[in-house]
This record gives structure tokens, C-alpha cells and sequence, in this order.
């Protein structure tokens, strides 16, 4: 056990409520103690829902464990199917719950309710929430077609003749990264490849439309972290094909339109006709991603240092997309998912990187500065980390803050997405350019921090001057003041920066500067350098140089 101030994960009934509050017709029953009771503020302020979650709570307190807590169980399943007439019921138990061992989902079993009654087991030490996503996911799939799986050997269905082919797209959920905009974007593209979409599950599914899965075609699994389960599943017992390609980015998305077509049967070539690889130009390709990312004001981002770290479907995307479409260097790839763990390896070793698996943010802040990346494209710890580095930073995965829900239209996925993509990642990167311009001049007489501002008209800038007092006329230093001293060699200790030395320092490009003030410092503690002179930035500069 770890006390951290951050968790990549919650525990694994959170991945739960997750599926819970996705769904319609579904409710969740959870025993947990008092002070468990956080599901309103994750989907009513994060995600911004306009309804409170599906989840009732036990709520049992300090004084209740002297007697039975199994009677709170009862009553708390009996109370929320006679209020809210659920069409299925999840039942589960928290962290703290779990030590208790009341069994809560075999007690809502034993009480013979009209409807179907999902007991799940999450083991709340071991596993965490994208797992238990996952597992929730498939628990409720299986419960509710456990009496349509055909025998062992049945073939799929052939499709009827005229019929459009149908696929189910699954894994999109609440709290997930852009599942909202990502579904509207995909069903665009399978509509202009002529498939429908049977059912989206479990974001807006209710259990009449997971008993319609077996109606599709294929599958198309869209989020392997939670739905990767239960299409292994459907697949095993209904003979249904998924997926694998993730369309984020146009090379991906291409594949991805050739893998459905192949499932599908139906020939993509008039679509792919308009996909030209390699091909910079407006009509190379449906998204603008490959013309922006080779136009004269994106080359200068060519071979930029990116490290990328989140859940491994969008790290492992974003990799592709930085290396193949954006022309970075990627110096670092990691993930959070110990469950794709091999996966990430896998695609690391493209990049002649290790793969970090850690859910440790401290372990990953020291990667990152190791590492000296100029974009950092991870969670909203990211976000934090880069800032503390001065280091540009882009949301790709979740864990996500209110602001990676915006009310704007903005998927990931699809050509679309290429878009957003473009914009999300280059945009850090170019006004971090305008501010090291701004940081380069700061000392100028129009740029200085006391100057007014230069869109003001000449007669507010004179009044400005005017109120001002008198500037004192500076005493003149004697010669022995303004002698630049000489560095002094270190007995111990590690050297300082002198205020001319940190001055010169900031004139560096700050995605660079990070870089040069570490190369600095090494230099001055080899050559026994107690300050960090001007001089001896430029020394270390030449000494590296070589």
C-alpha cells in the first residue's frame, strides 16, 4: 500500500459506476461506508452530466459494524429497485466493503428480484478501475445473452441479401477521453462506407440493446481497455470478428477503413481513392493533418523530442501519429496499463525506447526530465509534471480534468480527429515560441515589464510616464563594483547561478533550456565551478558542441 497525493486509477469500482452511469436501465448498488459516496461529483462536474449517476449506497458507519451489515445490503437493494425500476441491477462492494466479506452480491441474489441481478467481484487490492470496466462490461454481456449463446461450432449467421452490414462499436463509456465526439465520428465513416450501427455499448445502451449484439456482423472495438473482454467473448461464443486497428491518426484511420471492409465485405477503394500516403496536398487526404503537418510553418517542428504516457490504446496511437504524421523524435513511451503492459513494449522497441510501466507519477516526472522532451503528450498529471519542467504539454488519455470535456465538438478519432490532433499538439509547441520571443526581449525599453502596453494609443502611454515618479539617477559603481569576478573553484556543494549567468540562461529557448542548464551545471561540477558565470555558460555550450 502506497499514500500518494495521485492515482492514475481509482480501484476497480469505479470502472463499475463508470459502466453503470453509461447505461440506461441499469443500477448500481454499492457497499461502501460513509465518505465512499463520491460517483455525483465525478459525473456531474467532470463529465458534466445533466443527471446524477445510477448508484445507490449502502453507507454503513462505524457503529453499524458491531451488528450486521448484511441487513443494509437488503435493504439498500430492495429500496433502489422499488424506486428507480432498473432492468438490471449491478451489485458490488468497495475497497473498505471488501475487507467485510458480507457477500453483497450473492445476498441480492438470494432475494428472487423480477429482474436480472449482476453480482460482481472486483478485488479492490489487486486490479483497478480500467479493469474493472472491463470486467463489469463483460459480466453484464454475458449475463444478459447467457441464454442466446448457441452451441459450441455454430456458424455466424449469413446476412440477408440487400441487407447493409451492421456492426457494434464497443468500449465508449463516461470518464472515458473524447468516447462522446469519437462515436459521432466513426458512425460518420462507417455511414460513408455503407454499415450500419447495430448498438453502441455500454455509453447509451440499455440491457434490451445488449441483447440485440448478436445481431451485428462484426464487432468493432473502439476501446480496448474496456471492451477488449468482451469481444474476445462474443467472438469465442457467437463466432463474431472485431477489430483491432484504433483509427487515431490518418495512417491508422486508413487501416482501420481497410480492416472494416475486409469484415464487412464490401469494397472501401472509393473511399481509400481519396487517401493518397505520403502525398502532401489538400486533396491527398480527407483530414488536413497530412498537407498542415508538411506546410512551411510545421517543418520547424520536424524532429521535436515528445514524450508520451497514458492509458496504452492512446499512447501507443499517439507514438504512431508523432513518428509517421508529425515528424517528432519519440524519447519516451509509457503506460499506466499494466493490463497492456506487453503491448506497450511491443511498440516501444519501434522507437528504440524502453517502455515505462509504472502508475507511480513521481517515477514518470523523473522519466520525463530525464528524457529532456520538448512536448509532453500524456493526463492531466502530465500536464502538471510538464508545467513544473516548463515543458509544452498536450492531453491525449485519461485521467482527464474538466477542460478535456469541452462542449465543443472535438473526437480523436476518425480524419476528424487527425484534425484536432494537429491543432491539440502543435498549437503548445508555437505559442511556447511567441512566449521564449517575449522572454528573449523582456529587457528591451518597449518590451520591459514596467513599459505600457504597445496596442495603447501614444497619448495613453505619456500619461502612463507621466504619473510615474521620478526615476533617482543611478549613483555610478566604483571599478571594483562592476569587475566581473573570476569562477572560484567549489571545495563542496553545488554551484550557483549568478544573476548574469541565469539572465543569459533564460535568453534560451525553453524548450531547450532545461537541457542546457543541466548540461551547464555538469560542467561546472567536473571543472570545480562554484558560479555559473556568462562565460561559463558558453564554455559548457562549446564543451558540448564538440
Amino acid at each position: 500500500m502506497q499514500l500518494t497525493l495521485w492515482t492514475y486509477e481509482g480501484p476497480p469500482h469505479v470502472g463499475a459506476m463508470r459502466i453503470a452511469t453509461s447505461m440506461r436501465d441499469v443500477h448500481y448498488v454499492l457497499h461502501a461506508p460513509q465518505g465512499d459516496t463520491y460517483a455525483d461529483l465525478l459525473f456531474t462536474m467532470i463529465e458534466r452530466q445533466d443527471r446524477r449517476p445510477p448508484v445507490t449506497y449502502t453507507t454503513f458507519q462505524a457503529r453499524d459494524l458491531g451488528g450486521s451489515t448484511a441487513d443494509l445490503v437488503k435493504t439498500a437493494v430492495a429500496e433502489a429497485y422499488e424506486r428507480f425500476k432498473p432492468k438490471a441491477l449491478l451489485v458490488g462492494e468497495s475497497c473498505t466493503a471488501e475487507l467485510i466479506q458480507d457477500q453483497s452480491g450473492s445476498l441480492a441474489c438470494g432475494m428472487n428480484l423480477p429482474i436480472p441481478v449482476i453480482p460482481l467481484e472486483l478485488p479492490s487490492y489487486s486490479k483497478k478501475e480500467n479493469w474493472g470496466a472491463a470486467e463489469t462490461f463483460y459480466h453484464v454481456v454475458r449475463a444478459l445473452l447467457a441464454d442466446q449463446v448457441p452451441p459450441p461450432g455454430t456458424p455466424l449467421p449469413a446476412r440477408a441479401e440487400g441487407r447493409r452490414p451492421r456492426a457494434n462499436l464497443l468500449g465508449p463509456t463516461v470518464l472515458g477521453f473524447r468516447c462522446r465526439d469519437d462515436v459521432q465520428e466513426i458512425r460518420r465513416l462507417l455511414d460513408l462506407l455503407g454499415i450500419d450501427v447495430n448498438v453502441i455499448a455500454p455509453l447509451g445502451a440499455s440491457p434490451d440493446d445488449i441483447r440485440r449484439l448478436p445481431e451485428a456482423d462484426f464487432n468493432i472495438d473502439l476501446y480496448p481497455e474496456v471492451s477488449r473482454t468482451t469481444a474476445s467473448w462474443l467472438q469465442r461464443n457467437f463466432g463474431m470478428p472485431a477489430t483491432r486497428a484504433i483509427p487515431m491518426g490518418v495512417g491508422a484511420t486508413r487501416d482501420f477503413i481497410a480492416e472494416v471492409a475486409q469484415l464487412a465485405g464490401i469494397d472501401a477503394s472509393a473511399l481509400l481513392a481519396a487517401e493518397q500516403p505520403g502525398v502532401a496536398g489538400f486533396s491527398s487526404s480527407l483530414s488536413r493533418m497530412p498537407w498542415y503537418a508538411r506546410s512551411v510553418d510545421s517543418t520547424y517542428l520536424t524532429g521535436k523530442r515528445v514524450f508520451i504516457f497514458g492509458d496504452a490504446t492512446h499512447a501507443i496511437a499517439a507514438a504512431r501519429i508523432a513518428k509517421e504524421e508529425m515528424g517528432f523524435t519519440v524519447v519516451g513511451l509509457g503506460t499506466y496499463s499494466r493490463e497492456f503492459a506487453r503491448d506497450v513494449r511491443d511498440a516501444a522497441k519501434l522507437y528504440d525506447v524502453e517502455a515505462l510501466i509504472s502508475d507511480d507519477y513521481l517515477e514518470v516526472e523523473q522519466a520525463i526530465g530525464a528524457a529532456a522532451p520538448e512536448l509532453v503528450l500524456g493526463t492531466q498529471m502530465e500536464r502538471h509534471i510538464a508545467k513544473r519542467l516548463g515543458v509544452a504539454c498536450a492531453v491525449i488519455s485519461i485521467p482527464i480534468h474538466v477542460q478535456d470535456v469541452p462542449a465543443r465538438y472535438s473526437p480523436v478519432y476518425g480524419f476528424e480527429g487527425a484534425n484536432v490532433i494537429f491543432d491539440t499538439w502543435v498549437h503548445p509547441l508555437v505559442m511556447g515560441l511567441e512566449e521564449h520571443l517575449l522572454q528573449m526581449f523582456r529587457d528591451d525599453f518597449e518590451f520591459h515589464d514596467d513599459a505600457a502596453a504597445s496596442h495603447l494609443p501614444a497619448v495613453a502611454r505619456d500619461a502612463r510616464h507621466a504619473a510615474a515618479p521620478d526615476a533617482v539617477a543611478p549613483v555610478e559603481p566604483v571599478a571594483a563594483a562592476v569587475a566581473t569576478p573570476e569562477p572560484v573553484i567549489a571545495a563542496s556543494g553545488e554551484p550557483i547561478w549568478s544573476e548574469d549567468g541565469e539572465r543569459e540562461l533564460k535568453k534560451i529557448p525553453f524548450f531547450v533550456r532545461g537541457k542546457a542548464k543541466r548540461n551547464t551545471e555538469a560542467f561546472a561540477r567536473e571543472h570545480g565551478l562554484a558560479t555559473i558565470t556568462v562565460e561559463t555558460l558558453y564554455d559548457a555550450k562549446a564543451h558540448y558542441g564538440r
